[in-house]
């Protein structure tokens, strides 16, 4: 066994595998970069070294040579499938923890993997994977495969590079778009075209393999609820699968990773249609992110399993030995926003509580590498945890999911954590009625805001206020001379008038406002808010939750404040308020007039106008690229550009003005 190695990636995955690897009695070596020097991984590792990129390949072997690692872990980057990164591992004398480099160059290509699966007998979908790239040869495929046709990056996955095209006159902009992406991401602009299969779901198994010759598969997961083509849910094993239909799926599997002589943990990925046929997608040559769900229904550390393989050893079990438990689901945490098409954010994280995990024994694992007060780069993915619980079977996965996400919280930085709370209580979702079109045709109800705020949310924002002017105001009295003196008074004593605030709340882009009259009583307040009433009261707990008896009913929420915006999390809902303050400067806030701003952060891919240049509603202006991923902003009016202030390549932050327009 090695005595130390080197995770070459971040985040989350490279804190589980030091975990791993300690438990194993293995130090570990974390690199980082300037803009993590502060990460978890970092922290939690035995030893780090400094490197200038993750996908430096050759910064990370001379950062694994220099601190006498034996081996090095790919994580689940982009170099956990890069056969030159593996072979140069190998070549400076380490061991790289993952398959043959032989077997990442087969299934780099989608063209040639394609190939050696059909070789295999294992079912392919209908598509065109040749070498010609013209505009001309790609449209005459499409015509004939017929539309809508599937176009992905030849050389990687993950969504990147991946378009649907449903007419003909979106195939050339779609196809542009895709070897610019294939290009920036993998190094490589080669495109792959394939029917489109319609309400597919997509099933994964999982295989792993050792250098004696032993093969077996780990049940399957369901990875269906996607946006962007990246999975965000997932479970274990995929509910409604007949067990011929399971049996299949794993045989094609195992066919595929003794087709090139696979080594080490690999996901044979598969297009399951409504009629129960499956179709080949591809195969990762890495352990995948939602790999935990696996691990919670066989009870397998499958890291443990990789580099007990790399390091010589035979599999743990056999495939006899292999029985799956009960039911496992995964919910991936990711700073990004829903509404605004899961376009990613980033920011300070203020406020992160996950639920105490002794309330759920064992059935509850939350794989983070974000700490409260950490920032959420733009330069990386942004992905903030993993929610994983396991139940006796999926109703009661199902259950704790539910219960843990609306226990967890989060505020600093937009998130899909509602999202995901609705999508696990979806009808739809609760009757495995799930496929890859799950989240657009639900979108109203997993998408959609509130057009006002909730009662709860107002009554524990003006709770949440009056406490905090009573403490800022009992604080001046102690410092005072005279801390008796009625100015420092808490009980709302007014001269000549009725002891009341009134409060005014907006709600994202609602211009009305919200108005709630708080009147003070002897230990509560009076809530008057339109058609209700109601008595509060309440204090801040241990881990600054507001615990409030609201109307006879007592009800604990996040209410965390962040200037002006008060985010309120009660009841299953987040909600962002901004309470009114007259006295605020109108500074900075001027009209924007015509000038288009920035989503997120990013790096600007394309500019597609120049100053007088005449554009229509909807025309693409500027293509941002974000986490590796391509989005257009397009024009909001009919007009002319006056002026572009970013050029290719330029990185910009979210609300910085891209053009002005007239």
């Amino acid at each position: 066994m090695f005595t130390s190695i080197l995770i070459a990636n971040r985040g989350e995955i490279a804190v589980r595998v030091t975990a791993t690897a300690r438990a194993m009695g293995v130090r570990s070596v974390a690199v980082f970069t300037e803009h993590d020097r502060e990460a978890l991984h970092v922290a939690t590792a035995d030893r780090a070294v400094a490197i200038d990129d993750y996908l430096n390949g050759e910064a990370i072997i001379q950062a694994a040579l220099s601190s006498g690692a034996q081996a090095v872990h790919p994580g689940y980057g982009f170099l956990s499938e890069n056969a030159e990164f593996a072979a140069a591992v190998e070549a400076a004398g380490l061991t790289f923890i993952g398959p043959p480099v032989s077997a990442i160059d087969a299934m780099g290509s989608k063209v040639r993997a394609r190939r050696i699966m059909e070789d295999a007998d294992v079912p392919v979908v209908p598509g065109y994977h040749g070498s010609k790239q013209d505009l001309k040869t790609l449209t005459d495929a499409a015509k004939e495969i017929g539309y809508p046709v599937m176009i992905k990056a030849s050389a990687g996955g993950g969504g990147r590079g991946m378009r649907i095209v449903n007419k003909a006159g979106d195939l050339q902009s779609a196809i542009e778009s895709a070897k610019r992406e294939a290009k920036s991401a993998f190094g490589d602009s080669t495109l792959l075209m394939e029917k489109c299969v319609i309400n597919p779901r997509h099933v994964e198994v999982q295989v792993f393999a050792d250098r004696f010759g032993n093969s077996v598969s780990l049940s399957e997961r369901d990875c269906s609820v996607q946006r962007r083509h990246q999975k965000v849910l997932e479970e274990a094993p995929a509910p409604g699968l007949s067990l011929a239909l399971r049996q299949a799926m794993a045989s094609a599997a195992i066919a595929s990773a003794n087709a090139i002589g696979y080594v080490g943990a690999g996901t044979v990925e598969f297009l399951l249609t409504p009629d129960g046929d499956f179709y080949f997608m591809e195969m990762n040559t890495r352990l995948q992110v939602e790999h935990p769900v696996t691990e919670m229904i066989f009870g397998e550390d499958l890291v443990e399993w990789q580099l007990l393989v790399a390091a010589g050893h035979e599999l743990p079990r056999d495939q006899v030995e292999l029985e799956p438990s009960g039911h496992a689901l995964e919910a991936r945490l990711y700073a990004e926003d829903p509404s605004k098409g899961f376009l990613p954010t980033g920011g300070t994280v203020e406020r992160f509580r996950l639920p105490s995990m002794e309330d759920y024994g064992g059935s509850v694992r939350i794989d983070s590498a974000v700490r409260e007060g950490d920032e959420v780069s733009s330069h990386y993915d942004p992905m903030i945890a993993k929610v994983v619980v396991w139940g006796v079977d999926r109703d009661a996965a199902l259950s704790r999911m539910t219960a843990v996400l609306d226990d967890l919280e989060v505020a600093g930085v937009v998130t899909n954590l509602q999202f995901l709370r609705r999508a696990f209580k979806h009808k739809a979702f609760a009757k495995a009625g799930v496929n890859t079109g799950f989240i657009e045709k639900y979108s109203k109800a997993l998408l959609s805001d509130p057009k006002a705020p909730s009662h709860e949310a107002l009554a524990l924002a003006s709770l949440s206020v009056m406490l905090r002017r009573g403490e800022e105001v009992a604080g001046m009295a102690l410092t005072s001379s005279d801390p008796y003196s009625p100015w420092y008074s808490t009980d709302g004593w007014r001269m000549n008038s009725d002891n009341h605030h009134v409060l005014n709340f907006s709600y994202r882009d609602n211009e009305e406002m919200s108005r709630v009259v708080v009147h003070y009583r002897k230990s509560s307040f009076l809530l008057e808010m339109e058609h209700t009433t109601l008595s509060a009261s309440g204090s801040f707990d241990e881990d600054g939750s507001l615990v409030a008896e609201l109307g006879g009913n007592r009800i604990k929420g996040m209410v965390q404040h962040l200037g002006d915006d008060i985010i309120v999390d009660v009841l299953g809902e987040i909600q962002t308020l901004v309470l009114d303050n007259p006295l605020a400067s109108l500074e900075g806030h001027e009209n924007a007039g015509g000038s288009l701003t920035a989503p997120m952060p990013g790096r600007v891919a394309q500019v597609l106008v120049k100053p007088g240049d005449t554009v229509k509603i909807g025309d693409a202006l500027v293509v941002l690229e974000a986490m590796k991923m391509e989005h257009s902003i397009s024009s909001p009016v009919d007009g002319f550009v006056e002026a572009v202030f970013f050029a290719q390549d330029d990185r910009v932050e979210e609300g910085a003005t891209l053009l002005s327009l007239s």
